[in-house]
């Protein structure tokens, strides 16, 4: 898929408007130069050995720029976008390949002008030249899902500009929350790549496999059909009881358990496409055929997936949404003989974190927890499974969610709920005793919140390749 620059230069006109609007309103003369930083190559440790580089988020959405080691400035006075190169030794022409010039880049990027990084003192000194109140905005600011910290951009001689670190990073972070129509496009391709990649595990998984094995088919299938050279996140692999470690997949555990026959899979993996993500999750039996407890817990996760996806739409609470989820999950289970008592009541005792300890889904694009979850305003809620959401928004048009309920039967949550007196009522313990040890199911779709409700991408390119359910289609297994 080719992508236009055009989708950056766009990108850099909503910032604009929208840093004047700021600036404007704090009674400041709307001049100065927003500068961003970005990403810089690394070895591994002492190595020589440079892992992939993947460009910095935010600097990536304002100019598309794929290598390392630039800089980037938009002049809040003119609008004029500016990129700022790093002038290459000689010799890495010998090893890396053809040294491109500034007039390379300009034409490459769609950008007013680019220079050389040792030339960006002088470039901003000229800017400033004679303008009162000139600023330098530097973007700063706490990743609401990490607690990590945006790094303003460094350089020699920046202690001599006066600078602001604290307008731009609000701005910049909710401008990425809702998407344009060429990031909608861009998005909804890589959905749809993801989407076919899944069906491809999904056809190829049998028992006797390696966790590993089907993380390989996906990997192969992005890349070679669809051109996804990164993943949004590490790939999650899980089998059998793994399917309950809501993180499965990290180094300590690499995806390489032996699938074994009557194992239920989870499987979420999402595909990366200049630099946009998706994000998929697929839940459903190895051999094929679910077990009737097993039809259950995917059954009550359908559900609640379902009921969240036909309440989507603008003007909806994130917060109702997931309790939505939550209360589906908690029917069906009762309506099985898993759990027993006023599902209401369940609710307020916060029983439904149990079984469900992260949130509904998260805003998606640039990164997979995408900015903006809690914007000035807005405060985590400090209870169980509530404070594992990533965004206690109300939902407005353009932006993309995951919409992502699960059902774990995890045993550090199980074991002090079946002894919290407000909780251990609910349990019908020889039913549950069944489920637990089995892990758990997860389905995720990536939804678009459209004027009159949503569009599910997922859903969409999955139909499209001739299937008949949403992420686990029904007419490849034998659940009925």
């Amino acid at each position: 898929m080719e992508v236009s620059m055009e989708l950056h230069a766009v990108n850099r006109k909503k910032l604009l408007s929208r840093m004047s609007d700021q600036v404007k309103s704090m009674g400041q003369p709307v001049n100065g130069v927003i500068l961003l930083q970005g990403g810089d190559e690394c070895t591994r440790y002492c190595t020589d050995h440079t892992p992939l580089f993947r460009q910095e988020s935010y600097f990536a959405y304002l100019f598309g720029v794929k290598e390392p080691g630039f800089f980037g400035t938009l002049d809040l006075s003119n609008g004029k976008s500016a990129l700022y190169c790093p002038r290459l030794d000689p010799e890495y022409a010998v090893w890396l390949g053809e040294i491109q010039p500034p007039s390379h880049f300009k034409d490459l990027y769609g950008v007013d002008e680019v220079h050389y990084v040792d030339e960006l003192v002088e470039v901003l000194n000229k800017s400033r030249a004679g303008v009162s109140s000139w600023l330098l905005y530097l973007l700063y600011g706490k990743n609401s899902d990490s607690g990590n910290f945006s790094q303003p951009a460094q350089f020699e001689g920046i202690e001599d500009f006066a600078v602001d670190k604290e307008v731009l990073h609000p701005v910049l972070s909710e401008c990425r929350v809702h998407k344009s129509k060429l990031e909608i496009d861009l998005m909804r391709y890589v959905c749809k790549v993801s989407s076919a990649a899944h069906i491809q595990v999904m056809q190829e998984c049998k028992p006797g496999m390696r966790e590993y094995q089907l993380e390989a088919i996906f990997l192969h299938h992005v890349y070679r059909y669809g051109g996804c050279r990164h993943c949004s996140y590490t790939c999650i692999c899980a089998t059998g009881t793994n399917s309950s470690v809501l993180h499965y997949g990290h180094a300590a555990a690499p995806n390489d358990r032996l699938l074994e026959n009557g194992d239920m899979a989870l499987l979420d993996m999402g595909a990366e496409y200049h630099f946009y993500g998706s994000d998929i999750t697929c839940s459903f039996p190895v051999n094929g055929t679910f077990t009737d407890n097993q039809k259950v817990v995917y059954t009550a996760v359908l559900k609640a997936q379902n009921a969240v996806i036909r309440a989507i739409r603008p003007g909806v609470s994130w917060v109702d949404l997931h309790k939505l989820a939550e209360s589906c999950i908690l029917e069906t289970l009762k309506e099985n003989g898993v759990l027993q008592g006023d599902v209401q009541a369940m609710m307020e005792s916060r029983l439904g974190a149990i079984f469900m300890p992260h949130g509904l889904g998260h805003f998606l694009g640039l990164d997979t927890h995408d900015t903006g979850g809690y914007p000035a305003g807005t405060e985590r809620i400090n209870s169980p499974g509530l404070k594992s959401l990533r965004t206690v928004r109300i939902l407005e048009e353009g932006m993309v969610v995951t919409v992502e309920p699960g059902c774990y039967f995890i045993e550090a949550l199980l074991v002090p709920a079946l002894e919290d007196p407000a909780q251990r009522n609910f349990f019908v313990e020889p039913a549950l005793e069944v489920f637990r040890h089995t892990g758990g199911v997860r389905l995720e779709d990536d939804i678009l919140v459209t004027a009159n409700g949503q569009d599910n991408w997922v859903v969409k390119e999955v139909n499209n390749l001739g299937l008949l359910e949403q992420t686990v289609c029904y007419s490849m297994f034998k659940v009925l």
